[in-house]
């Protein structure tokens, strides 16, 4: 988590790019590292949050997270297809698989499916 002036550029600039008008929610700053020994990426030799990208749903729920080396760039398009994802299986309990966009098949669980995906679903439809 960078300082709130570098959130400011980033969402000022960059981001603005990738998402007109930027991110429609706060980004937040943890200087004293509270919250990223939390969610265990503060670097307390470094005195810093690595990088970390949690998705929380609005039950708090994690459903996903990543964390990466600092000089490894994150993908925002991965994380937004898997905002779309986690939407998608909260409002109709479909399963999404790998690469899963919306529009393309999903799949609805069932005890018959195990061990059976496969005749259920094929990688190409997700893409």
């Amino acid at each position: 988590m960078d300082s709130p002036y570098s959130h400011k550029v980033w969402q000022e600039g960059e981001l603005s790019k990738i998402i007109p008008g930027g991110l429609p929610y706060p980004m937040l700053s943890d200087p004293g590292g509270v919250i990223g020994q939390q969610y265990l990426v503060y670097d307390e030799e470094a005195g810093v949050d690595i990088r970390g990208r949690f998705l929380i749903d609005p039950d708090g729920v994690l459903q996903a997270m990543e964390i990466l080396a600092p000089a490894v760039g994150r993908n925002v398009e991965e994380m937004i297809r898997q905002i779309k994802a986690c939407r998608h299986v909260r409002e109709t309990q479909e399963v999404t698989p790998a690469g899963w966009e919306p529009g393309k098949k999903a799949i609805k669980p069932c005890a018959e499916m195990a061990g059976k995906v496969c005749e259920f679903w094929s990688p190409e439809m997700a893409f």
